[in-house]
């Protein structure tokens, strides 16, 4: 059977259930728990007010699409474009964003850490964090660099950077906040 393509997945309902297209194969996303969406706001609340006085791009949270080729449209947790990556449509994105966060689910989290990850690196995309909730550990690629490895990993009690928003400095006691 030949892969599915963005266009079968564009047919999909926008009402819902959720779904990924992830090389040709669709997944269906459950609604992430609680602690998942405490996370992801966490995250997008600090980006957002960042972005609000230091305007360098705009964030998503999902779901949010991005169509990274013909077989690949993910929606991933958390979305950043710089204001210079010129892949925002109507749509969602078209390519590769500059920062993408994903957080684990028990029921997702082989798609995070390998296909989509891959996916990710394949497509151009310059940092992921996959966060890990039951453990409380965010792990930072620099896909360009190693793909395969984080460059670093952080914990609750950690306070890091990164290099999209010079000046923001995220508290991991903050990301990890209920």
């Amino acid at each position: 059977m030949a892969p599915l393509t963005v266009e079968d997945y564009r047919l999909l309902p926008e009402t819902g259930p959720r779904y990924q297209l992830i090389e040709g194969d669709l997944y269906m996303a459950p609604a992430p728990n609680r602690y998942h969406q405490d996370i992801s706001g966490n995250i997008h609340y600090l980006i957002y007010n960042y972005l609000l006085k230091h305007p360098r791009g705009k964030v998503y949270a999902a779901p949010f699409d991005v169509y990274f080729d013909d077989i690949n449209a993910h929606q991933p947790d958390i979305v950043y474009v710089a204001k210079n990556n010129k892949i925002l449509t109507a749509a969602g994105a078209q390519g590769a964003p500059d920062f993408l966060v994903e957080i684990l689910s028990p029921k997702t989290a082989f798609l995070d850490k390998l296909s989509k990850r891959r996916v990710f690196a394949r497509s151009g995309v310059k940092e992921l964090w996959i966060v890990d909730p039951e453990l409380k550990l965010i792990n930072v690629y620099f896909l360009q660099k190693n793909p395969e490895r984080p460059l670093a990993t952080y914990s609750e009690q950690d306070t890091f950077t990164s290099p999209h928003f010079p000046g923001l400095k995220f508290k991991g006691a903050r990301i990890f906040r209920q």
